[in-house]
């Protein structure tokens, strides 16, 4: 494969070629930061992949800061750096840089360059430099200085070191090409003078290396094999290679190789845009919420994981492109979902008020990780309520299924309630609802097996805690902030920040900043980690639970969709009867009828399923053989008639990618504990989309549940040990801790512990 192809990560496998044939004994990539400001996300891309590539390969990347540039350096700048890497998840360890580490070795370089007749000292204006530049159509002329005598040259490069002459006075250029195509190669400056206070060397320095200088120099100083940038230095890469071979530097040497930089919808990763947004007071800071910097996104709650997890599967390549912002809104939403608890919070309340509930509080049991069996909390249910106010409407249109007069609706964990009684205010708003309840249906199910179709979150409004609710949003509100003849200001959702006035369940009152959590149906929040404290949490909404930013979209354009026609209805309120067995048989060929049969009786099948899978004979053959490969009818039915046949949907079985041994070796695998429903159904999407073997795609994509007790107690000591009041707190008999621990163990296993074994192994290890 060439080196410029534009594979999934082509870099990947060029390192994987270079240790194969030996050009390299160990790979040394390195991540080069300019100090000028805050990084954002483009450079998230570079971080992930320097310090990703060369862990992977075991080897080392640097972390080396470009500080050729006095006037606009800072060591703040360097310190949030240093804070940005680390909080992605990487360690340069003990190789930590700056370019004017180097700076005497450079400087001896150029002294090096002068003595072999390939740099000399210019005296032209900056003006007249780009004149004598060319243009892209006719090529560069020679400077008047650029026949200089060594002898001369030496003697100004030095007397610029000394301090001489003013800034502009002279620069150091390349003897290179001044007709070359590229224009950067027509005799480049390496070295100009700069008197300006640098933060780490102060004044013992007036002249600074241009970056095309001091990079390629520094690579090779620190033994770098692979120099990584984005494409917008491709160009610069003949320069890198011109100066070293200028200084006859041995081989095997660095190499640069350029890959495309990340750019997203919706955002712009331009640092002057950015410090403009800052300076005008359009948002708080560096590390405003909803500023696209790494400080940003940190300080908003969005998981270090999931931002490297975008950054693998947006892949590797030679092409610009955009990426849409939900993509990246997709893989946030996939990874808190794995660990976050789950609580209730009301943000715009409306009062209810259960006629006939004692004065008392009903302590209900509510488990923060639902779908994982785990640890539970106790809300406090009392004659006083608050619901979203939305989730009511006195005459609801058709399809709305939440609360109205006379309607019964479920609340979570709690009972059956059924509004009686609407009041308001003398303007006519709604301030209280008057409801019965069922004290029957105490824990969400009624025992005579009525179904309501809506299930609503709420708090106490006795007991519940008051907190500030920062609503974060998309800060432009259109793909390409910035472009035309607009302003940056003029492309502001306006929406992009709400603070509202919450009301939360008891068991957010202490939390502890930088806390993670969901609030059932209205999204991810992120204890701000600056303004909380765990007497008075603030809470950063991460996203939503879904995309609402379409359908926004979708409305204000105007567009409407097509009404489908809908199915006549057999029978008003009428549940439709199960299918029998003669009904399921009836019409089948005969033998299709005596598989129904074997499937029923003998595997132990419902008729619902025994009647899908015997729809066709490719059906049944199809089962058949996931049976062959792990011999469990009712899982591997369970996946068939539900998750495959909801994927493939009309296509016919003996039309995909995979055969039904492909789906048994998976229900064997989730079966087994090695991986968990939800990933069960992202590895068969994968198979149906692209076939393949799903142990293989589990390993290459490390899916496998953690149900080791010793690895998942080696995680849960690690949390443990790093949350010393959480853990005193527990054992002090505040319950309400399980659930923010377990969230944490479940975030440093990356979502992939085995929910119930975690649940038990940490309960275990916090009452020892």
């Amino acid at each position: 494969m060439s080196e410029t192809s534009s594979a999934g990560n082509f870099v990947r496998e060029i390192i994987a070629r270079h240790l194969e044939d030996g050009r390299y004994q160990q790979v040394v990539t390195r991540f080069p930061p300019e100090p000028n400001g805050y990084l954002h996300i483009g450079h998230v891309k570079a971080i992930c992949t320097d310090f990703g590539l060369a862990a992977e390969f075991g080897g080392r990347c640097h972390l080396r800061m470009d500080d050729t540039n006095p006037l606009t350096e800072e060591t703040e700048y360097v310190e949030s750096i240093k804070a940005d890497i680390q909080w992605l998840g990487f360690d340069w360890g003990a190789h930590f840089y700056h370019a004017s580490d180097h700076f005497e070795k450079l400087y001896q370089f150029g002294e090096q360059l002068i003595s072999a007749g390939r740099a000399y000292v210019d005296s032209l204006s900056e003006e007249d430099i780009r004149a004598y530049r060319g243009t892209v159509t006719e090529p560069g002329r020679p400077s008047p200085y650029r026949d200089r005598s060594v002898a001369e040259n030496l003697d100004l490069f030095r007397q610029m070191r000394a301090g001489a002459f003013p800034d502009g006075a002279h620069v150091l250029r390349g003897k290179a090409d001044m007709a070359s195509k590229n224009m950067k190669m027509r005799d480049p400056l390496l070295y100009r003078i700069r008197h300006a206070h640098h933060h780490r060397t102060g004044d013992a320095w007036c002249i600074y290396p241009m970056y095309d200088y001091a990079h390629c120099i520094s690579d090779a100083i620190e033994g770098i094999t692979h120099s990584l940038c984005t494409l917008e230095f491709e160009n610069n890469r003949e320069i890198y290679d011109w100066i070293l071979d200028q200084l006859e530097w041995p081989t095997p040497r660095t190499r640069q190789y350029e890959f495309a930089r990340l750019e997203l919808s919706y955002l712009i990763t331009s640092k002057r845009k950015l410090r403009a947004l800052v300076e005008q007071d359009i948002v708080t800071g560096w590390d405003d919420p909803r500023m696209p910097t790494v400080a940003g996104l940190r300080r908003r709650g969005i998981p270090a994981s999931a931002m490297r997890t975008f950054v693998e599967r947006a892949g590797i390549s030679k092409a610009n492109s955009t990426t849409d912002l939900a993509q990246l809104e997709h893989v946030i939403r996939e990874d808190l979902n794995a660990s976050t608890p789950r609580v209730m919070a009301v943000l715009d309340p409306l009062k209810v008020v259960i006629t006939g509930f004692p004065d008392e509080t009903d302590w209900l049991d509510a488990p923060y990780l639902p779908e994982a069996g785990s640890e539970t909390r106790r809300v406090p249910f009392t004659r006083e309520l608050y619901i979203e106010r939305e989730d009511f409407m006195e005459n609801p249109p058709k399809k709305f299924y939440r609360l109205a007069p006379g309607r019964e609706v479920r609340l979570r964990y709690g009972y059956f309630i059924t509004c009686t009684e609407v009041i308001k205010d003398d303007t006519g708003t709604i301030t209280e609802l008057r409801c019965s309840y069922d004290p029957a249906t105490r824990g969400g199910s009624a025992p005579d097996g009525r179904k309501v179709k809506a299930t609503l979150h709420w708090v106490s409004a006795t007991e519940s805690v008051a907190a500030e609710v920062r609503l974060y949003d998309r800060l432009f509100s259109v793909e390409s902030p910035g472009v035309g003849t607009d302003t940056i200001r003029d492309h502001i959702n306006p929406a992009s920040l709400t603070v509202v006035r919450g009301h939360l369940e008891p068991s957010l009152s202490d939390t502890a900043p930088g806390t993670r959590v969901q609030f059932e149906r209205l999204g991810y929040f992120f204890t701000d980690p600056l303004d909380s404290t765990p007497e008075a949490p603030i809470f950063n909404r991460i996203i939503t639970l879904k995309d609402a930013w379409a359908r926004i979209q979708s409305r204000d354009d105007g567009a409407k969709k097509p009404a489908k026609k809908k199915p006549k209805k057999q029978g008003k309120g009428k549940k439709k009867p199960k299918m029998t067995r003669d009904e399921a048989k009836a019409g089948k060929p005969e033998a299709l009828a005596a598989t129904l049969d074997r499937y029923v009786d003998a595997l132990g099948l419902s008729v619902q399923d025994a009647n899908v899978l015997t729809s066709t004979a490719a059906i049944s053959a199809f089962f058949e053989a996931a049976l062959t490969a792990h011999d469990s009818p009712r899982s591997v039915a369970s996946l068939i008639t539900n998750d495959l046949r909801g994927l493939i949907k009309d296509t016919p079985v003996t039309e995909l990618k995979i055969g039904g041994e492909a789906v048994g070796a998976l229900v064997g695998l989730l079966d087994a504990a090695v991986i968990s429903s939800k990933t069960a159904r992202v590895v068969l999407a994968e198979l149906v989309a692209s076939g393949g073997e799903p142990e293989a795609i589990v390993d290459r994509d490390d899916l496998r549940q953690i149900s080791d007790p010793a690895a998942l107690t080696v995680l849960i000591d690690s949390v443990l040990a790093r949350q010393p009041d959480a853990v005193a707190d527990y054992r002090a008999g505040n319950r309400r801790r399980m659930g923010a621990l377990i969230g944490q163990v479940m975030g440093a296993s990356k979502g992939k512990a085995n929910p119930g074994l975690l649940s038990s192994l940490l309960k275990a290890r916090l009452e020892a």
